[in-house]
């Protein structure tokens, strides 16, 4: 059950709602424009405010609902995470747009609020305090995602590894952002 699940969750990561929502309002591709990123910030960029929460909705969900899913079939939950993570690495490495996802922050989200509500809100706290004083989306992802560690692995152990392998990630995959955060050439808004 648990390995049908994981592929199943990947499967969900792998639709990209920016991707998708750009085609049915007949908006230019999120990867070919702004930051080339298909993610809700990116969308806030190139289709507007409606796009981008609708996007933002739509890869939470994605990252909630297989933790959802394998809390309810009674997974532990250690494989609770492991089955979100497969829904960030299916939105990171998204089968049906050749692996070209986007940074994982919102599916992490959804992902940590199925877990373990009081990591998600915390991270997601983080992320507007960091975002409303610096007006730096990456910087606010890569502050929050983080900080939901400790209190993880002091109130949900089990779920440290799959987490920590999820904070990973979300690095890895800013990481052009983190060099242009250094070299003070970062997007802001």
């Amino acid at each position: 059950m648990f390995w049908l699940l994981a592929v199943l969750a990947y499967l969900l990561g792998s639709l990209s709602f920016a991707i998708l929502l750009s085609r049915l309002a007949g908006g230019p591709d999120p990867r070919a424009s702004g930051s080339g990123n298909p993610g809700a910030t990116n969308m806030l960029r190139v289709a507007g405010k409606r796009l981008a929460v609708l996007t933002l909705l739509g890869d939470l969900f994605k990252g909630l609902l297989p933790v959802l899913i394998a809390k309810l079939l009674g997974l532990g939950l250690q494989q609770q995470a492991w089955v979100g993570l497969a829904a960030v690495v299916g939105h990171l490495y998204p089968l049906y747009f050749r692996f070209r996802g986007g940074k994982g922050v919102a599916t992490s989200a959804g992902m940590l609020l199925g877990l373990y509500p009081p990591a998600a809100l915390l991270a997601i706290a983080a992320w507007l305090l960091t975002f409303l004083l610096t007006r730096t989306s990456s910087l606010a992802a890569l502050i929050a995602t983080p900080l939901t560690l400790p209190l993880l692995a002091w109130q949900q152990p089990a779920a440290l590894l799959p987490v920590s392998v999820l904070t990973g990630l979300v690095v890895w995959r800013h990481r052009g952002n983190l060099r242009d955060l250094l070299a003070g050439r970062e997007r802001h808004f």
